[in-house]
Order: structure tokens, then sequence, then C-alpha cells
């Protein structure tokens, strides 16, 4: 692998360069333009624009070598997962992606495999019988990545992560994952204990994870993992073991994390939102009409009204006069509950409680409730199924949760991940950062919520099956209303 040299032909319209954004991060894109004072706009690949950044500011992509035999992976466990992966993965087969990530229970995002066009392997960097260390070069751009993969366990293969991260401009492999030394543990531990202390939804709960962290600081069981992403890891699964929350969790971040404050998004900002939210439909990735006058929804976000709600009206605007209607919701990873309450609007006749959240520190409820005043057609009395996964996770939950205990829908697949609790990142130092549950769901008819045991389905069949079980349980609903309705002899 080798970088081009600064001293190339000067750049013109049309390049494609990594541009340096607001957040400090470098995305790819293309030179739109020269300004007169010499700085460049740059449109990126996900529709921003930099108006006007300078020569430091704007960087060519590496070139890269590659190889024309890929190199070997391990013969472990996690190497020949990878291998299996890569495979998968390159072949851009969403169902054969889809069964592969259901039989090992791990990650699927269809949309990753457009973004990068699949990977060639250029390099293994680590190796350890349940994880692996890997350098890709994405087919589509040319950007390169650090991945990682790791193993819950080896027989059968269950997959507990998989995580590829672009390696920025001016990095390396290694400036990816460096080692930490103790005072900076020190540091990120301290600061830990007291965002939690100050944030986490149960104070109680918050005081034992600080303790468990105090403990394992004086036992040196930390000295065992000198990498800063094995730190935030192992981290992470320290604080679940107490508090058996699974949206709590600690990132390294390569590039430093800015230290401003939060700020309320501009109108630009939302602007520029909405449009890449435009680009991805929201979430929705198929709406149609399937046999049986059935309406088929799958969408794999809960983006928030305020920006997709005419979205997901026009979607469901299209299934027209259906006689049921299935909700895919098995990659369906959340969202906002703001949103989760719009599309329930289209399921009630009538005004309906559906959820509250309690927030910790503002100590303060919010209610949440259908909209009588959705435009559109609803669905109010037609038969509804949600499907999920245990990749069905946080407001897709609440979705499902909400709708099995109003008794307004039935639940088909698998039981759920299990996070009812609302999470924010909150900047711990210059390159770790951690998701702290500052709130929790709180259902008005159960009086509790779906943390740590997800979401149990009506009729339990695995994933894949869901939709034709869904497809059958309609039929034979929408045959039986049939005969019931009056008149009917």
């Amino acid at each position: 692998m080798s970088e081009s040299s600064s001293a190339e032909a000067p750049l013109k319209v049309g390049d494609v360069v990594f541009g340096q954004w607001t957040d400090s991060n470098w995305y790819l894109g293309k030179i739109a333009a020269i300004n007169a004072d010499g700085t460049y706009a740059v449109n990126y690949n996900d529709g921003d624009v930099s108006p006007s950044l300078s020569a430091s500011q704007v960087r060519r992509p590496p070139t890269i070598t590659i190889p024309k035999v890929e190199p070997a992976t391990p013969d472990t466990a996690a190497g020949r997962t990878l291998r299996a992966w890569l495979d998968v993965f390159n072949s851009g087969d969403e169902p054969r992606m889809r069964a592969f990530a259901e039989q090992h229970k791990g990650p699927h995002d269809p949309g990753f495999y457009t973004a990068t066009g699949g990977f060639h392997l250029l390099s293994i960097e680590k190796s350890a019988p349940l994880e692996i260390t890997f350098v890709v070069k994405e087919k589509a751009n040319p950007t390169t990545a650090i991945g990682w993969l790791r193993l819950k366990s080896a027989e059968p293969v269950e997959i507990e992560s998989i995580l590829v991260l672009a390696i920025p401009p001016g990095k390396t492999a290694a400036d990816m994952d460096p080692k930490i030394d103790v005072a900076t543990r020190t540091r990120v531990l301290d600061a830990i204990a007291a965002k939690l202390n100050d944030l986490y939804v149960f104070p109680d709960v918050a005081k034992k994870m600080e303790q468990a962290l105090r403990e394992h600081q004086q036992q040196g069981v930390y000295d065992a993992a000198p990498e800063s992403r094995a730190f935030a890891t192992l981290l992470t699964e320290q604080l679940q073991a107490v508090s058996r929350d699974k949206h709590l969790h600690v990132d390294f971040v390569p590039m430093v994390i800015p230290a401003e404050e939060p700020r309320e998004p501009t109108a630009a900002d939302k602007e520029r939102m909405r449009a890449q939210l435009e680009r991805m439909n929201c979430g929705f990735r198929k709406v149609e009409r399937i046999d049986g006058n059935i309406g088929y929804v799958k969408f794999d976000m809960f983006a928030e009204a305020e920006l997709c709600g005419a979205k997901a009206t026009e979607m469901l605007g299209s299934l027209g006069d259906v006689d049921a209607l299935i909700f895919d919701l098995t990659d369906n990873g959340g969202g906002q509950p703001d949103m989760v309450a719009f599309i329930s609007s289209y399921l009630f006749a009538k005004r309906t409680h559906l959820n509250d959240i309690y927030d910790r520190k503002q100590n303060k409820t919010t209610e949440y409730w259908t909209k009588p005043d959705v435009s559109g057609k609803k669905f109010a009395t037609q038969p509804v199924y949600v499907l999920t996964s245990n990749r069905t996770f946080s407001g897709a939950e609440e979705f499902s949760y909400n709708l099995k205990n109003l008794k307004r829908a039935t639940i088909v697949g698998e039981t759920t991940g299990g996070g009812a609790h609302p999470t924010m990142g909150v900047r711990v130092d210059d390159h770790f950062m951690i998701g702290v549950p500052f709130a929790r769901a709180i259902n008005p008819i159960t009086k509790t919520n779906w943390e740590g045991t997800g979401v149990e389905p009506d009729v339990k069949v695995p994933a894949a099956q869901a939709l034709e079980t869904a497809r059958k349980l309609a039929a034979d609903k929408i045959e039986q209303l049939k005969k019931n309705r009056p008149g009917k002899k």
C-alpha cells in the first residue's frame, strides 16, 4: 500500500478528494469548484457541501496497490468467518447476506454494500481464535478501512460484532487503535464514573457500575487491554454486566472529538439532514401490495417525524385500500419516539396513549399519544402484523411492544434485542465517548418495558420465516372477516 505524493499536479474540478467537514472528520467527495481565493468547494458523497475549504482541508485519497492474490485468512474460527463474510458481502446478494446474518446472529445492513461496492482484502493486522483485525479497500471508492470481527462463540459460529471504519487521510491502521497509557486510562475511568452518576437513568445502578470499575482498576484488570479499542470494549462488557443495559457502551474514536457543548440543530443543519434522509428514503426499503391485497412495509429506522413524517405518509398512502398490513422491522434498529407515535397514528381511529418516557436528570415524564389529525388514509380497522428478529431494537421494539399490549397487532418472528432506554452520546475525553441511557420507557398498560427481556412474539418463528407466516395469518384473518361481515350468509 502506497500513498501518493503531495507534490502531484494541482487539484482540478471533478477530482475525488477527502474534505474536512465541520466536525473535523474527513469525508469522501469531489471538487465542485475552485474559488477565486484559492479555496475549494467540495460536494461530499452524502450530498453535503463545504463551500470553502483551504488547501490543508482537502487531501487526495492514497493510491492503493491491490494485490493480485488476496492474503490468506488464518485457519481460525475468526479467520474462517471473515473469509465467509467477505464472500457473502462481496456477492451483493441481499437474501444471501440476510441468511448469513441470521445464521450467525451478525449485523445486516444492505445499504453498506451499496455505499462500498464490496471490499478488497489488503492485510490481516492481528489474529486470535475469536478475533481478527483486517484492512480492506472499498471497491466503489478509493477509501481504505480497518475492520474488527469478533465472535461470541466458535461452535456454533456466533458473531458478536463486525465493525469497519474508514481510515482518515494521513492516518494508518495503527492509528485507528493506538496503545493507551495508565494516565489516560485513569482519566477515562474517572470521567465515565462522573457521567454515569450524573446522567444514568438509575442512580443506584450508576453507583454499582462505578464501584465495579474501581475494583477492576485496583485489580489491574485493564493492564490486559493495552489498546484503546480493547479498553473500550472491556469497559462496555463490564458496565453491561452490572447494568444489563444493552444501550450502554463505550467507544474509542480515532479522530479528536470536538469539546464544544452540544447545540440545538440550526435550520441549515436540519435541511442537510432532511436531504440526507431523503436520499435514504427515510429508511423505507420496500412498500408494496402483496398477494391477498396485503400491504407490506419494510423500513429500517424511525427517523425524526419532523423530517420524515411526510415520507411516511407518502409510503403508507401508496398502499391504497389494503385488507391487512405487515410491518417488517427485522432489520430496524430503532430511532425517534415521535416517529413511532406518528406511524402508529395511522393504525387507530381515536387518540390513543402509547408510551411514556421518564428522564432522570430532568425528573420529567413525557407522554406519547397517537395523533388524530395525521393526513392521508388510515388503517384503523385492518389487521396488523409486525415482523421481528433478534436485531429489532430500541424504537422498533417500542412500536412492537406498544401495539402488542394495545392488542392492535400480532407480533411474528423472534424475541427482540431488549433495549428500552433512550441514550445520548457523551464526550469523555479527546478520543472516548460513552452512550449513556438517561431515560426509560414506561408502558401505560404494563407499567414497565422490554429492557433486558426483549419483546416476545405472539407467533414465534425464525426471522427468515416471519413474512410467509404473517402472510398466511393475514390471509386467514381476511377470509374470517369477510365471512363475519354483516349481511354475509
